[in-house]
Parts: structure tokens; C-alpha cells; sequence
């Protein structure tokens, strides 16, 4: 399975060097229109769920990506996971840093309107967070491949986009053009300071 072989570094890094506690689980039954990989979190651990029966997603995903950085593109998707585990691991999941506070909706939306502006905006985040850890992986494992990456990733997050929704992580990627803004001693360390800058911004 394409998928499977093309995680597996990452998984193989979190488990043997990171100590996260993470499973893989493969869906035996269909799912189409599923996202071919996501991240689950049961009993304080992660899970990295695979749908790939009955599920032409998947395939379809790999594609579309240039031969070149099939196994990295999937390796960045399953590191963008693990910034997802990392956050519920931490328990700190659609919550901010210290010192910032979520912004408030906009005034005239209902009240269940205004709760889903900031699911929105907290989902927005946690994606943001997940593609800088994706990133700061692709940067210490495919450092020659980074711009390809790189661009690759803006291209997926700008296709169909509605600015400022759960996916337009947009402003966190124009901040990591240059690898040498995900320094650090873990992808996830790397991934924080850039990550708050863009909150800031």
C-alpha cells in the first residue's frame, strides 16, 4: 500500500525517537470521500487512520503529485498529523499560547453561527500548526526538495480557497519560504515560534 510505505519514516521517527504514542489503524470497511489519512485521538493515544477502500480519494491524492515528491509529500502529510497528536498529547487542542486571545466573532451572526466562526478560526490554527510541522520535517529529511514542497503545499491550500476558512493556512506558509525559519531541535519546536508569529500577524 502506497500510502502505508510512504508514512512509514515518519511513523518509525515518532515512535523510535519522539516516544509518541501512536497507532495505525486501517479502516477494513469502504469509505469513500474520506480524507485518505487523518488523525484520531482515543485513551491518550493517536491514531493515524488510513481510508483507503472503496475509496478512489486516495489514489487520486498521489496522482497529482509529481512523481519527484510522492514519498516526501506523503511523509510531510503524516508529520502534519503528528503536530495534531503533539497538540491533543499536550492538551492544549484549538487552544492558544500564553499572552493571546482569541478573537471574538463578528457582530450581527447568530449564536450558532458565531460558534462556528470560531470553530473555524480554531481549526484554522491547528491546520496552520500541523503544515509548519509538516514543513519542518520536509526541512531536516528532504532539505534539497524543500522549494518543491513547499510550493507544492501553497499550491494544495490555495486551490478553492475561501480566505480565512479552516484550511487557509496561507499566511503561516509566506512566512517559511526560507527552510531556515524551521530551525529547531524537534519539528514541533520548530514549528511553535513560526506558529505564534503567525498569530501575531
Amino acid at each position: 500500500m502506497r500510502w502505508l510505505q510512504g508514512i512509514t519514516p515518519v511513523v518509525t521517527h515518532a515512535r523510535q525517537v519522539l516516544a509518541l504514542p501512536l497507532d495505525i489503524v486501517v479502516q477494513p470497511q469502504a469509505e469513500p470521500g474520506m480524507a485518505p489519512l487523518a488523525l484520531g485521538f482515543v485513551d491518550g493515544r493517536c491514531k493515524l487512520v488510513l481510508s483507503m477502500r472503496g475509496n478512489p480519494e486516495g489514489q487520486r491524492q498521489i496522482d497529482a503529485i509529481d512523481p519527484e515528491l510522492r514519498g516526501p509529500a506523503l511523509e510531510l502529510m503524516a508529520a502534519h498529523e503528528l503536530g495534531h497528536c503533539r497538540r491533543y498529547l499536550d492538551g492544549a487542542w484549538h487552544g492558544l499560547p500564553a499572552g493571546f486571545v482569541a478573537t471574538k466573532a463578528p457582530d450581527g451572526l447568530a449564536p450558532d453561527l458565531q460558534q462556528a466562526w470560531l470553530n473555524m478560526r480554531s481549526t484554522r490554527r491547528e491546520e496552520a500548526y500541523g503544515d509548519l510541522v509538516g514543513l519542518a520535517w520536509a526541512q531536516t529529511h528532504h532539505s534539497a526538495l524543500y522549494t518543491k514542497l513547499h510550493a507544492w503545499l501553497v499550491a494544495e491550500r490555495s486551490a478553492d480557497l475561501v480566505p480565512g476558512s479552516h484550511h487557509d493556512t496561507l499566511d503561516w506558509l509566506a512566512l517559511v519560504r526560507d527552510p531556515a525559519m524551521l530551525d529547531g531541535r524537534t519539528m514541533f519546536e520548530a514549528a511553535d515560534r513560526i506558529w505564534a508569529r503567525g498569530l501575531r500577524d
